[in-house]
């Protein structure tokens, strides 16, 4: 009845399970780093056809279907074969293989190249001035009218299980590639929302830390956790134009059905662009604040430090004063002039230390 629900129930269903593993046979030309590859018509997997260039001489072949070619970290000489396969542009294989790119959406005749940015949140017993909050990775499609190729970057962010979940709802992959590239950008911006809940537990650790009385925080782990949440920032932002197009405008290589529901991916993206501002004005905050106390406690042990002085400023002045030894000095003879002076700078120094503590130096 809702296709929408169809799509985020296979992306993210609500009991996790881990995807049997399928390991393509491997090509004499792409080697080791085809993942998987498969031919689907009707929204289903075809069984053989565990090599590129059978699965693609397959699809030519009946006139109908897809394949889906999922590789990781190819070389240069790898992805070659496969581009030369399938016609992909220079420009966009050289960015598959080199990674380390803004997500973006770029479109090379029939061709449509999208980067996605995967995110992974570290996991950590305490925060540290040098701790790795947050992880990134890449996901890059190619999208055309009977094929579509990820390329992933990284240690995390496979798709084995996403793939799997798309092959038990045979309707939404009957759609075409562009359901493979909705489900991507679907499953990559749910992981940013699983990141920023997490990243809020942190920022209110060391909230509570530096507001609650537990110490005056450390300004290194705030600074860290700032740039880590800019990192998080990279990955997201550059994507709302992207996200924007596939909603928005008509392409060929985008079915209908499937392209009104990018909007509900790009809602969900603004609402992590919307946290993640909200996350960098509190670390602002926080960050303002903990320098603030760290000025007033070093202000309060200046006022100790000058209060102190002053107060052994008395028997230092006395002690040099008798300590010039003339012969006619003020009681100098007098039998009781020891104890005398004594008693009276004592006297001094209680009159300034009551003083002190009265104005709260001390």
């Amino acid at each position: 009845m809702s296709m929408i629900r169809d799509l985020r129930a296979a992306v993210r269903p609500v009991m996790p399970r881990r995807a049997p593993v399928r390991t393509a046979a491997p090509d004499p030309v792409t080697g080791n780093c085809v993942v998987d590859c498969a031919v689907y018509r009707d929204g289903r997997r075809q069984h053989g056809c565990t090599a590129p260039d059978a699965a693609i001489q397959d699809v030519h072949t009946r006139g109908d279907g897809f394949v889906w070619i999922g590789l990781h970290e190819p070389s240069a000489d790898e992805l070659a074969g496969i581009a030369e396969r399938f016609d992909l542009h220079p420009l966009a294989v050289e960015d598959a293989v080199k990674a380390h790119q803004r997500p973006k959406l770029e479109r090379y005749d029939d061709t449509l190249f999208a980067v996605f940015k995967t995110v992974r949140y570290v996991e950590h017993e305490h925060l540290t001035a040098t701790s790795e909050v947050v992880e990134t990775g890449e996901i890059m499609v190619f999208l055309g009218r009977d094929f579509v190729i990820t390329v992933r970057h990284g240690l995390h962010g496979g798709l084995g299980e996403l793939r799997h979940r798309l092959e038990e709802n045979p309707e939404l992959l009957a759609a075409g590639p562009s359901s493979i590239l909705h489900a991507v950008a679907d499953r990559v911006v749910d992981t940013y929302l699983d990141v920023t809940q997490l990243l809020q537990d942190d920022i209110d650790d060391v909230e509570n830390e530096v507001f609650g009385g537990k110490g005056n925080g450390d300004a290194g782990r705030i600074y860290q956790l700032k740039r880590e949440l800019l990192e998080l920032k990279r990955a997201v932002t550059p994507l709302a134009r992207p996200l924007q197009i596939l909603a928005e405008r008509p392409m060929r290589q985008v079915h209908p059905d499937i392209r009104e529901y990018f909007r509900d991916v790009e809602d969900h993206l603004a609402r992590v662009s919307e946290q993640i501002a909200a996350f960098d004005e509190l670390l602002t905050s926080i960050l303002q604040a903990n320098l603030a106390q760290v000025t007033v406690a070093q202000n309060e042990d200046m006022r100790r430090i000058s209060a102190w002085v002053a107060i052994f400023a008395v028997p230092t002045m006395v002690a040099g004063i008798y300590g010039m030894n003339f012969e006619h000095m003020p009681e100098l003879q007098w039998k009781y002039g020891y104890p005398t002076v004594l008693s009276v700078t004592l006297s001094v120094c209680l009159m300034i230390h009551r003083g002190f503590r009265r104005n709260g130096w001390l």
